[in-house]
């Protein structure tokens, strides 16, 4: 446990040091940006590190990730939500966490003027997608 709670933080280090264009220099546009993939068991899990930009007032659709997410703000405030649990305001600093089972029913950048950062480090099955459609079944 120890060891992979030391991953964790490695892994999340790398959003703070890894180049990559501000928001702001980008067009406030959203994207995400995949930083790292890494196997952690040969065959079965991987951690992936990815950084997501939210555009001002850009929500995404109901998804889900079949995998251990956690999510750590960087920059601005959005609302994120899971099926079944109440709303979360999150701030920079501020963490969010995903179950394999969850419906990640929103994520919604509530600036209308500034764009919104957070880094997601998940542990997923290797080979299944990073994000899938709400209703899919589990692979």
């Amino acid at each position: 446990m120890r060891r992979r709670a030391s991953l964790v933080a490695a892994l999340l280090s790398l959003a703070f040091v890894a180049p990559s264009a501000p928001a702001h220099e980008a067009g406030h546009g959203g994207g995400v940006v995949q930083r790292l993939s890494q196997p952690l068991q040969p065959g079965l899990d991987e951690g992936v590190l990815l950084v997501v930009t939210l555009a001002p007032g850009e929500a995404s659709p109901a998804h889900r990730h079949q995998a251990h997410a956690f999510v750590y703000m960087l920059e601005g405030e959005v609302l994120m939500q899971v099926a079944g649990e109440p709303e979360r305001r999150l701030k920079p600093g501020d963490v969010f966490e995903e179950k394999p089972d969850d419906i990640h029913t929103q994520a919604r950048n509530l600036s209308s003027t500034a764009p919104a950062r957070f880094a997601v480090f998940m542990v997923k099955k290797r080979g299944v997608p990073v994000v899938l459609p709400a209703h899919a079944a589990d692979h």
